[in-house]
């Protein structure tokens, strides 16, 4: 399961205890936010894309939305997001339970500025029942992210 992988990951750093598991889904920004009783856009959703054939994920706030034109901007062609089985064989988590942590080699990670207005996010460990709570700084160090791009609308 990609959780285990997820807490073997985090177990390097001695943070596997953070790791959050629920009775109930967590698995959409609204399930999750009422799992974890925060609002919704505090849950760090990571969307799922294919550039040139590659696996790209965006982590992004809960209440941001991708703006095409901004994504295009940002890496010279249109946003095509993954269909779930191409999620899992290429990214390495299932929807409902993606994440920047423990994913496949050749997966990049980028983290979009809607989420720099919290000091703590939220995103999925791996299932669609589980979150770790994470400063800024520490989803920076743990996501092994490129870097922050802005490719996202709708957040206030």
């Amino acid at each position: 399961m990609a959780i285990e992988a997820v807490k073997t990951y985090f177990r390097q750093y001695g943070m596997e205890d953070k790791i959050r598991e629920f009775d109930v889904s967590s698995a959409t920004v609204e399930l999750a936010a009422a799992a974890l009783q925060c609002e919704p856009q505090r849950i760090a959703k990571t969307l799922s894309f294919l550039v040139a054939d590659h696996p790209v994920l965006v982590v992004a706030a809960g209440d941001a939305k991708v703006d095409n034109h901004k994504f295009k901007e940002q890496f010279a062609t249109k946003a095509k997001m993954l269909s779930p089985d191409q999620v899992e064989a290429m990214v390495g988590h299932a929807v409902g339970g993606v994440c920047p942590f423990a994913v496949k080699e050749d997966v990049t990670v980028y983290l979009d500025v809607s989420l720099q207005r919290f000091e703590t996010v939220f995103p999925a460990c791996g299932s669609a029942n589980s979150a770790i709570e994470l400063t800024i700084s520490q989803l920076e160090k743990y996501s092994g992210y490129q870097g922050w791009i802005d490719v996202c609308k709708g957040y206030l």
